[in-house]
């Protein structure tokens, strides 16, 4: 999405599906490319290799900052504070931040994505008032858990259990890969309040403060270190039925449909974790490359190797086919169209590029990339949990089949 230095626009790529209608632009997404790059450029890029050793408050400072900036609430409509951005803002955001540091991106991405887009997509007007202003404006952050520890790719065997208890619920269990876990404020939680399967869950808005919420500590990871991955443990929390997200019973139907939008965001990710190896590429190669006055390309190719600018060449289309099928899927989300299989393309092939890329950087920068901060192994360890969270690469495979048949 950008090219060369993180001021480089990250508008939105306009606009890859002539079907999707354009929704009116508010205030808040005034200069929007400069306001993005300006965050890049000051807050994500300084502290980026700080997140990559893993230092730093879990990305708190990056979600407040964002907030007094007018963009912590990117897909929230202007009515409850937000920005009222479409989802190629928000994919070209996610982009512009996982090109420097993948850890915020993925911090940024589920607290704008799958924390807050149920919340306006399902919840109550008392629930969006009460809760996307605080969540828009930076002072909350949010999480998402479905996952747990028996149930990653088949969520809807989940354990953790909704009882009624005094009009309300109390909830019991525990989920894992939390993303945020112990830094958020509220969590959108999904459990179980019927039978086995899918139409027994229930989707809850849990909050920090409830009593028997305890975030586990974080988890010691291959990569995103910067991002906080912890366990919640669900110890009889008294949720009142005015925090039940959508019909009882309809959960699944909310975490799947939080997926579907959050796969974009990962895609987004993706591309900008290879844009970033791509990057530290093609710059170990120019440093190679002093070329005379009046030097021409077989002189540039004698200097750097035909194989290496083959290799270069082919990241290079890699990542922009990526980005392309990225921006469709997010332009088939916002004109409202059925965006299941695109959005599940998109994931497969953006976090398969990212992975590719960033072995590929790694082996073009060697040796110095055997060192543990060099930029293209921190985005090779970055890149790999891209291809896990948000259903497995092999899930992706089987739902763009299904879908395909279903067709």
């Amino acid at each position: 999405m950008q090219r060369g230095s993180a001021a480089a626009s990250p508008r939105v790529r306009r606009r890859l599906s002539t079907s999707a209608e354009t929704p009116p632009r508010t205030a808040a997404l005034d200069d929007l490319s400069e306001r993005v790059a300006a965050y890049v450029s000051e807050v994500v890029a300084p502290q980026a290799a700080a997140m990559a050793a893993g230092d730093g408050d879990g990305g708190r400072g990056h979600v407040t900052e964002l907030g007094r900036r007018g963009l912590a609430g990117l897909l929230v409509p202007a009515d409850y504070g937000g920005a009222g951005g479409d989802h190629r803002d928000f994919a070209g955001f996610v982009e512009a931040v996982a090109t420097e540091c993948a850890s915020a991106a993925v911090i940024l991405d589920v607290h704008l994505s799958v924390a807050t887009e149920p919340i306006v997509r399902f919840g109550s007007d008392e629930q969006k008032r009460r809760l996307l202003p605080r969540l828009a404006r930076g002072e909350w952050i949010g999480a998402f858990a479905l996952s747990e520890p028996g149930s990653g790719s088949d969520a809807a065997s989940l354990q953790t259990r909704a009882e009624p208890h005094r009009g309300g619920y109390r909830l019991h269990g525990s989920k894992m890969w939390i993303t945020n876990g112990d830094i958020a404020d509220v969590y959108v939680v999904m459990a179980r309040t019927g039978d086995a399967g899918a139409r027994g869950i229930s989707a809850f808005i849990v909050e920090r403060t409830m009593p028997g919420v305890t975030p586990g500590r974080p988890l010691h990871k291959l990569g995103l270190r910067g991002s906080r991955t912890t366990e919640l443990l669900l110890d009889g929390v008294a949720v009142p039925e005015a925090n039940r997200l959508g019909a009882e019973g309809r959960g699944f139907a909310v975490a799947m449909a939080a997926l579907d939008s959050g796969r974009i965001g990962i895609s987004a990710q993706a591309v900008g974790i290879a844009e970033g190896a791509l990057r530290a590429a093609a710059g170990h190669l120019r440093a190679l490359v002093q070329v005379p006055a009046g030097g021409d390309a077989e002189w540039v190719t004698a200097a750097t190797g035909s194989a290496a600018l083959d290799q270069l060449g082919g990241m290079a289309a890699s990542v922009a086919a990526a980005r392309a099928l990225t921006m469709h899927a997010a332009a088939m989300c916002d004109a409202g169209e059925p965006m299941t299989r695109d959005a599940s393309i998109a994931k497969l092939y953006a976090t398969d590029t990212a992975v590719a890329v960033a072995h590929a950087a790694v082996e073009l920068c060697a040796p110095e990339s055997a060192m543990d901060i060099h930029p293209a192994s921190t985005r090779l360890r970055d890149a790999k949990a891209c291809q896990i969270y948000e259903g497995t690469n092999q899930v992706q495979r089987l739902v763009i089949a299904r879908e395909l048949l279903r067709d």
